[in-house]
């Protein structure tokens, strides 16, 4: 990876996002050999322009930056630096350095459990059920499907919420291993819904 310190007198914006939620958490300046140690600490590790020096993120809160990935913007001289945070970020206390909660989405979890059946289904290991739904073929995935959907159905009507989301997770999570057997994934569905949503849209 090539950096352009020498464009900002040695210095490089580093913008650092939280790898779990993709919240932005702070930002901060990276010389040379603060990405040096960065890359070897795994600690996000900046230059202070005003002590003129080198810090470390947590070095005396032990609120660490725990180094996930690195990535250098078009014209080589902006970092954007995923990480996972051992506590608040900012010296305020907060979470991020603009006052937000650092919450990641629920709906995030979609797509590494479709992440996570893909590569089920690439490896098949011996005793997992989702290897067995697969082995067991196309209908008997779509039969689970409509069993779940039926249940969740039951639970609707004549249960409580809690038995609900319990059973509409077993449709969820059905359906995202029919869609894996056919070649498609959660977010197939979401891009449906997403050009529905415009009030152009005419159902076919």
């Amino acid at each position: 990876m090539e950096i352009d310190f020498q464009k900002g007198d040695g210095l490089v914006p580093a913008i650092i996002q939280d790898a779990k939620s993709a919240k932005v958490l702070m930002l901060g300046y990276m010389n040379k050999e603060a990405y040096e140690k960065t890359i070897a600490t795994k600690k996000v590790t900046f230059y202070s322009r005003s002590r003129q020096c080198l810090w470390t993120k947590g070095e005396t809160s032990g609120h660490f930056l725990h180094l996930v990935n690195m990535q250098v913007d078009c014209d080589n001289d902006t970092l954007l630096i995923q990480a996972i945070p051992q506590g608040p970020t900012c010296h305020l206390g907060t979470d991020t350095c603009w006052g937000e909660k650092n919450e990641a989405n629920p709906l995030l979890f979609l797509s590494e459990l479709q992440d996570f059946i893909i590569k089920r289904h690439e490896e098949m290991p011996e005793g997992s059920y989702t290897t067995s739904l697969f082995k067991d073929g196309l209908n008997r995935m779509a039969q689970k499907v409509g069993e779940e959907a039926l249940e969740a159905v039951i639970e609707a009507v004549n249960g409580t919420n809690e038995r609900l989301v319990y059973e509409g997770s077993d449709m969820l999570y059905h359906l995202i291993v029919l869609l894996t057997a056919k070649g498609l994934r959660i977010e197939d569905l979401a891009k449906e819904l997403q050009v529905r949503h415009d009030p152009n849209w005419h159902k076919h």
